[in-house]
């Protein structure tokens, strides 16, 4: 059965919570100590729906532990970033002006910290 806070919080929120708890452990977590480490009185079925979610997406692994899986992120925080960027980007048909309108909303900090990147002075 599910609490009824989980009902009414949107999956990307519990997503984000999830992902925390991974990167903060910085070890496999069954569905179980997912939901301990987030002490938030979420259902254990609705952490394993959100973990099978994210497998699904490609966002965490999972090795067997038991009978079951433990999960672990495939990227950083930063890579994940990047990541959805890149999917933002290629559901569009015209890449050449999203790029143009991205770049045209940067800051005159992160302007010049793509430029650095793009010359490959910075990695």
């Amino acid at each position: 059965m599910t609490d009824a806070r989980d009902e009414r919080r949107p999956a990307g929120e519990l997503e984000a919570a999830v992902m925390a708890a991974l990167w903060a452990t910085g070890a496999p977590l069954t569905p179980g100590r997912v939901r301990a480490e987030l002490g938030a009185g979420l259902a254990r079925t609705t952490v394993a729906t959100i973990l099978t979610r994210l497998h699904e997406k490609g966002i965490v692994d999972r090795e067997r532990q038991g009978r079951g899986y433990a999960y672990f992120p495939v990227q950083d925080a930063p890579g994940l970033t990047a990541r959805r960027m890149h999917t933002e980007l290629d559901r569009d048909t015209d890449r050449e002006t999203v790029l143009a309108r991205f770049v045209a909303q940067l800051s005159p900090g992160d302007e010049q910290h793509l430029r650095r990147l793009l010359d490959g002075d910075e990695r």
